[in-house]
């Protein structure tokens, strides 16, 4: 078995541990990402299989609508405002972490920046990566 993906929120209250490998990676800069994460944009590992993660402790939860129409749930601690997951309401079986949720971060390697076209000159991402004005084909 691979060294699993465990982190949390800063202060501990919730924990995730994954035992299975992310599925995308990316660094996205919709409005929605640019605001959760107070910065240029926001860094995700998805899986696919809810069934490889354990989840610890009480987030609290908000819904948005996704430029697809799709409702988007983020998870985030009461406590000490961390974000820390988010859930799909079309894709039930995926979950998403905030990279700077891992306990270690730099096991985080982007594969592409996704809604590109909503990013800022000031919030530069590696040139290598390839870019989507929104969202990839699946």
């Amino acid at each position: 078995m691979n060294r699993p993906y465990a982190g949390g929120c800063a202060c501990g209250a919730i924990r995730y541990e994954i035992s299975a490998e992310p599925v995308f990676s990316n660094h996205c800069q919709c409005r929605d990402c640019q605001q959760a994460s107070g910065t240029g944009h926001g860094s995700y590992l998805t899986f696919a299989g809810r069934a490889d993660v354990t989840l610890t402790g009480t987030a609290k939860e908000r819904d948005i609508v996704a430029d697809s129409g799709n409702v988007k749930r983020h998870g985030f601690c009461p406590g000490c405002g961390s974000p820390v997951y988010l859930t799909f309401a079309a894709m039930p079986d995926l979950f998403t972490i905030h990279a700077a949720s891992l306990d270690e971060p730099a096991r985080f390697t982007p594969q592409v920046v996704t809604y590109a076209s909503r990013g800022h000159a000031w919030d530069r991402l590696d040139p290598a990566l390839p870019q989507f004005e929104t969202m990839p084909p699946g």
